[in-house]
C-alpha cells in the first residue's frame, strides 16, 4: 500500500470503530431510560441460566456475530438492566453461536463430498470445542461462581475497591461528548436510541470487518499455511492477534474452511489457532465494557475472556476429544448430507427457540 492509501484506510478504520463505540455508549443510555420496568422484566426472563444460554445461541446464529451479542450484553450489565450472573449464560451462548458462521461457508463444499467432510469437520471443531467448555463451566459457575469471583476480583483489582464506583476511560471521554446530545435529543423516545444504536452497531461491525477482512485474507496468504501452522504456539498466536485485529472470530475461523476443505491443511494443525481466534473475539466487548463506564460490564467483558482462556488451558491437553468427535461428524456427513443440515438446523435454531419458548 502506498503511503495516501495506509492514511485513507487508517482513517476509515478510525472512524468506523469511533461509530461502534458511540452505538454502545447510546445502547447503554436507553437501556436506563426505559427505567426499572424494563430491568425487571429483562431479569425475570434470563433469571433461568439454561435461557440464558439459549438466547445467546440463537441470536449469535441469527446475527451472526458472538461481538456484537457480548457488546449487547455488556451494554445491558453497564446500564443495570441486566445482573452479571444473568449476563453469563448468555455470553457463553454466544460463544456456541458464533461458530454457526464457519458451518455455512462449509455448506458451499457440499456439492464435492470429500472436500465437504474435511470443510465440515474443520467448522464443527470450533462449535465443539465451545460445547464441552461450556459443558464444564456453566456447571461449576452455577454451583460456585468461578468465573464470576474471578472476574470481580481484577475488576476491584483494576478500577479500585470499591465495586459502586465509576471510571472514566480515555475512550468514554472521547465518546462522551457526541454521546450526550444525541441521548439529550432523545430522551423522550428511549425507543428510537436504542434503535438507532442498534442499527449503527450492527452497521460499524460490518463494515469493520469488511474493511479490515482483505487486509486480513492477504495477510493469511501471504505467511502460508504450513508456516504459520507448523508450530501451535504461532499458530496459536496468529489466531489470537489477527481475530483482535478483526474483532470477528466469525471471519478468521471460516477463512480456514475452504483451506481445510480442499486438503491444503489439517483440522488437527489449525486447531490452536481457532482457540486463539476463540481469546481474540473477547476484545470487542472489553472495549465496549470501558465505553459502557460502568464496572459490572467490566466485569461481564472480563468473565469473557477468562471462560475462553480457562477453556483453551482445559481442552488443548484433551484435544483429541473435539477433534475425533469432529471426525466422526465428517464420516456421517459423507453418508447423507442431511445430516450437517438437521444438526445446524437444531442444535442453532429449534432446540433453542423451543427451550426458550417453553420456560419464558
Amino acid at each position: 500500500m502506498k503511503k495516501n492509501e495506509i492514511i485513507k484506510h487508517t482513517s476509515i478504520i478510525l472512524i468506523i470503530l469511533y461509530l461502534f463505540l458511540l452505538s454502545i455508549k447510546l445502547m447503554g443510555s436507553s437501556f436506563k431510560l426505559f427505567g426499572a420496568d424494563f430491568a425487571e422484566q429483562l431479569i425475570s426472563i434470563t433469571t433461568n441460566p439454561f435461557v440464558g444460554l439459549f438466547i445467546g445461541i440463537l441470536t449469535t446464529s441469527i446475527i451472526q456475530s458472538s461481538s456484537a451479542t457480548s457488546s449487547i450484553v455488556v451494554g445491558l450489565t453497564a446500564s443495570g438492566a441486566l445482573s452479571i450472573g444473568n449476563a453469563i449464560p448468555i455470553i457463553m451462548g454466544a460463544n456456541i453461536g458464533t461458530s454457526i458462521t464457519s458451518m455455512l461457508v462449509s455448506l458451499g463444499h457440499i456439492t464435492r463430498r470429500k472436500e465437504f467432510v474435511k470443510a465440515f469437520e474443520a467448522a464443527t471443531v470450533h462449535d465443539l470445542f465451545n460445547f464441552i467448555v461450556i459443558l464444564v463451566f456453566l456447571p461449576l459457575e452455577l454451583s460456585f461462581h468461578i468465573l464470576e469471583h474471578t472476574a470481580s476480583y481484577l475488576t476491584r483489582f483494576f478500577l479500585g475497591s470499591d465495586m459502586g464506583i465509576t471510571f472514566s476511560s480515555p475512550l468514554k471521554l472521547v465518546i462522551d461528548p457526541v454521546a450526550s446530545p444525541i441521548k439529550s435529543f432523545f430522551s423522550d423516545t428511549p425507543i428510537f436510541l436504542l434503535i438507532l444504536s442498534l442499527a449503527m452497531l450492527f452497521l460499524s461491525l460490518k463494515y469493520f470487518v469488511n474493511t479490515m477482512r482483505p487486509l486480513a485474507e492477504s495477510e493469511f496468504k501471504h505467511m502460508l499455511n504450513y508456516h504459520i501452522f507448523r508450530v501451535p504456539l504461532r499458530s496459536f498466536s496468529f489466531g489470537l492477534g489477527l481475530t483482535a485485529m478483526v474483532q470477528s472470530s466469525s471471519v478468521t475461523t471460516s477463512m480456514l474452511v475452504p483451506m481445510v476443505g480442499s486438503g491444503m491443511v489439517s483440522t488437527r494443525k489449525v486447531f490452536p489457532y481457532i482457540i486463539g481466534a476463540n481469546i481474540g473475539t473477547t476484545v470487542t466487548a472489553l472495549m465496549a465494557s470501558l465505553v459502557a463506564g460502568a464496572p459490572a460490564g467490566v466485569t461481564v467483558a472480563l468473565v469473557h475472556i477468562l471462560l475462553n482462556t480457562f477453556g483453551s488451558i482445559m481442552i488443548y491437553p484433551i484435544r483429541g476429544i473435539p477433534l475425533n468427535l469432529a471426525k466422526y461428524l465428517g464420516e456421517l456427513s459423507f453418508k447423507s448430507r442431511i445430516y450437517p443440515l438437521l444438526y445446524i438446523l437444531l442444535v442453532f435454531f429449534v432446540i433453542p427457540s423451543v427451550f426458550i419458548y417453553i420456560c419464558s
